[in-house]
């Protein structure tokens, strides 16, 4: 009976630990960020995404991806619609991690690879953030919340710069054009 307590024990705190959550979405303490609820991360994820695209110059056209949520935690994303040539791929890179470094997050991996390369970091309150480059030279950014108080969240309030794509899943490859984003020259 004794030992049937103990691994039933193990098993609950390994569960506890693995997901950072107790059961019904509360954060543990230390872990997370128990004075957020998920619209607050949403709204948090939000502002993050925005602070990247103000950033970016000269601007890319992008639409709202999918947001997802977990047990305690919301992640949303941004797909960048402006074709991003393979010439200045890295260009953008380095201005998003010379971003990132400048807003003191935490790089916490860079994937060099030349066709699908991704930058992994962390904001000082607990927010993983990342750019990838996927199929045909996409952009994506998405950002993750630590583990937070449930709610339900509603859909993000900044508008796209350009068509919304409601209800389109996946988004159209990128289909715009930038004078510099998309030329063929470094």
């Amino acid at each position: 009976m004794k030992r049937t307590a103990a691994v039933l024990t193990a098993v609950i705190l390994a569960n506890v630990t693995l997901s950072g959550c107790l059961s019904g979405g509360l954060p543990l303490s230390g872990v997370g960020r128990p004075d957020m609820d998920m619209q607050d991360a949403a709204e948090r994820s939000d502002e993050i995404l925005d602070a990247v695209f103000e950033e970016i110059r000269p601007e890319v056209q992008w639409a709202h991806g999918q947001t997802t949520t977990g047990s305690c935690d919301v992640t949303r994303r941004r797909t960048v619609m402006t074709i991003v040539s393979k010439e200045r791929r890295g260009s953008f890179l380095g201005l998003i991690d010379r971003f990132w470094r400048k807003s003191e997050y935490r790089i916490k991996a860079i994937n060099k690879d030349a066709e699908f390369p991704a930058i992994y970091a962390q904001t000082k309150d607990g927010f993983g953030v990342s750019l990838s480059v996927g199929g045909k030279g996409q952009v994506f950014f998405e950002v993750d919340s630590p583990c937070v108080n449930e709610s339900e969240v509603k859909d993000p309030t900044t508008p796209p710069n350009g068509p919304a794509y409601e209800g389109v899943y996946p988004l159209p490859r990128p289909n715009v054009r930038s004078d510099f984003w998309s030329a063929g020259a470094p």
